[in-house]
């Protein structure tokens, strides 16, 4: 990995962002994931579609010899800033990134693997959402070539055709989501637009893809990761419409925004989305760097980029999203606005794939600077 990390976008990756930016103005407006939420089908599975297979975006991190487009942590970094930004209700993080991810470190994932970046199913790491990377994680049992428990916390396990389920014996297992047994439950979750389920195996029969720790550890490294650039788009939207509404309300016969103490506010916002963008793109391009390395996330340059990224993104995405709810005033607390998407998915965000304080502990045994 270079010494110096490129936290530039590429054309490339502007133009990826100009592509994507246009389909969700299209098909993911703010009236429309809201309805979705309100509704039993949160996932929009049409733009699903139209992002995974009319774009290709759904293989972007695996190699085009196995299928996908051969891109890099980079430019899925892209996609999920304007993801973060639309708060979009597909499960691209946990399918695209999370469980393709978990595959790519797999011997007999191939066929599964495949599968998900020609977008023909949707995958789910079967390992709840808060776990953080170096965090240990929960077991079904493998008896008689038949998989048997419960998990919970399971984001997007609702829209999955594929469970890929760690067992106790150490493999893991890719599990077709109407197989015989298996059984998958809402359960309740702040975040409306990133569901959560509760997924049940009753002697269900399942395909050993892999070793279940370093492909789960892989998996939770990138997306906790790449969760960074969701955040980023959550933070960039907040403030970006806080301030064109200021812009446009006036009290005391002038705008709202010109008040002083309102601009100290935006501007210590700024100061940290600014920040939060240097974090997130370091992550993202460590990630990178080290795929061509062949790591595996552990102990190396992208797992302190990572854990940086992490331990700073999840207090800055909440603030912007709480400046952006108190700053729109009466209207910002209405259910028709969509501030609370944000806020909502700004805070399970905050505690998905490790909360900042696992991260910062994570970080300082990496870099030997352990609490005395």
């Amino acid at each position: 990995m270079s010494a110096q990390p490129d936290l530039l976008y590429s054309e490339e990756e502007e133009a990826l962002r100009a592509a994507v930016r246009d389909l969700l103005t299209d098909h993911c407006g703010a009236a429309r994931v809201i309805s979705r939420a309100e509704s039993d089908t949160p996932h929009d599975l049409s733009l699903w579609k139209a992002l995974a297979d009319g774009m290709g975006l759904a293989g972007l991190l695996v190699p085009e010899e196995r299928g996908g487009q051969g891109a890099t942590h980079r430019e899925a970094a892209v996609v999920l800033e304007e993801l973060g930004r639309a708060v979009a209700p597909v499960p691209y993080l946990t399918s695209a990134v999370v469980a393709t991810e978990a595959l790519l470190a797999c011997a007999d994932g191939s066929e599964v693997l495949t599968s998900l970046a020609s977008a023909r199913r949707i995958g789910a790491l079967a390992v709840p959402l808060h776990t953080a990377p170096g965090a240990p994680f929960p077991t079904v049992r493998a008896a008689d070539g038949v998989l048997h428990g419960e998990l919970t916390g399971i984001a997007d396990a609702a829209a999955a055709d594929v469970l890929l389920v760690p067992a106790a014996d150490g493999g893991l297992y890719a599990v077709e989501a109407d197989a015989a047994g298996v059984t998958v439950t809402g359960q309740t979750s702040l975040d409306l637009t990133r569901p959560l389920g509760r997924v049940t195996l009753d002697g269900t029969p399942g395909h050993r893809v892999g070793d279940a720790e370093p492909a789960v550890r892989r998996a939770l490294c990138a997306g906790a990761g790449l969760l960074a650039s969701e955040q980023l788009g959550l933070a960039e939207w907040s403030l970006t419409e806080t301030v064109r509404y200021l812009k446009d309300r006036r009290q005391f016969n002038r705008p709202v925004g010109g008040f002083q103490a309102i601009k100290h506010r935006l501007a210590q916002l700024w100061l940290e989305v600014v920040s939060l963008r240097a974090a997130a793109r370091n992550a993202a391009d460590a990630l990178a760097a080290e795929a061509v390395t062949a790591g595996d996330g552990a102990d190396t340059a992208a797992a302190v980029a990572v854990a940086v990224a992490q331990a700073y993104a999840g207090r800055v995405a909440v603030h912007a999203a709480e400046e952006a709810l108190q700053l729109h005033g009466g209207i910002g607390m209405t259910w028709e606005h969509p501030v609370h998407l944000y806020l909502k998915r700004a805070k399970a965000d905050s505690i998905a794939y490790g909360t900042a304080g696992a991260h910062r502990e994570a970080l300082a045994e990496l870099v030997d600077l352990r609490a005395s």
